[in-house]
């Protein structure tokens, strides 16, 4: 298992080196040390550390406050504000960044590991619940638009644009989703698949099989022929009427 980097931001040498050692005694890996918030910046993109300890008072043009806010927002990565002193219009500033904790200056190796172990943990939960939030607005959006379906492959789930789909196909107690190039088995039943998806788009044509209306390219004795995979889908005659129906036939 890799080592946890961390990315060091403190304008007193002799502190950072402190810092430094500790960091190196408790397992972690010090990704770099920066003086100036320019180089937090600009470190924390090139090295991508796990967190970056962020002294809030530093020196030049780029407060502590304003590079910690840039490497959330932009980088997603954690920030310690270390300080040995703030007033309460700093620290009032400081919470906008939402940092993961504070340390005070001195501070002892416990002290450090425990807060730095802490925002890990907060870390991580908090990007895996705006995982999750993300993926639901997703399945609302695309339950809204009924564009979209979510189908489970390979331990995931994958949006397929319904436009995309040939045809259903019913194998005992699952049915595959077949598209031009994919074909994506799910434990259903063809009565509960075919509630999923437009009415006005899919018809079944068989007791095995749903198809696209307009993937249908031919239409051969008893059976569909799709555009493109020339796939023959039979049509049984209990469907065929309705089949018929929504064909434009002349």
């Amino acid at each position: 298992m890799s080592k946890i980097g961390i990315l060091v931001v403190e304008d007193e040498n002799i502190v950072a080196k402190d810092i430094q050692q500790s960091l190196k005694k408790l397992g972690y890996e010090v990704l770099g040390v920066c003086a100036t918030g320019e180089d937090a910046m600009s470190k924390a993109e090139q090295t991508k550390p796990n967190l970056v300890l962020m002294d809030i008072m530093l020196k030049g043009d780029i407060s502590g406050i304003e590079a910690a806010d840039y490497i959330r927002t932009k980088l997603n990565i954690p920030i310690i504000f270390l300080t040995a002193y703030a007033d309460s219009s700093t620290l009032s500033k400081a919470k906008v960044t939402e940092p993961y904790g504070y340390i005070i200056k001195p501070f002892k190796e416990i002290d450090l590991q425990t807060n730095i172990e802490i925002a890990l943990y907060k870390h991580e939960r908090a990007t895996d619940a705006k995982k999750e939030r993300d993926f639901l607005y997703s399945l609302v959006e695309a339950k809204s638009t009924k564009d979209t379906i979510f189908v489970k492959s390979n331990m995931k789930l994958v949006k397929i644009n319904t436009k995309d789909i040939y045809f259903i196909e019913a194998l005992k107690d699952y049915v595959t989703i077949n598209t031009k190039n994919n074909r994506y088995v799910i434990h259903s039943t063809m009565k509960d698949i075919e509630k999923k998806f437009p009415p006005m788009e899919f018809v079944r044509a068989h007791r095995s099989f749903i198809v696209r209306i307009d993937k249908i390219a031919a239409i051969d004795h008893h059976f569909l022929v799709m555009e493109d995979t020339q796939k023959q889908v039979p049509v049984s005659a209990s469907y065929r009427e309705e089949l018929e129906k929504r064909l434009n036939m002349i």
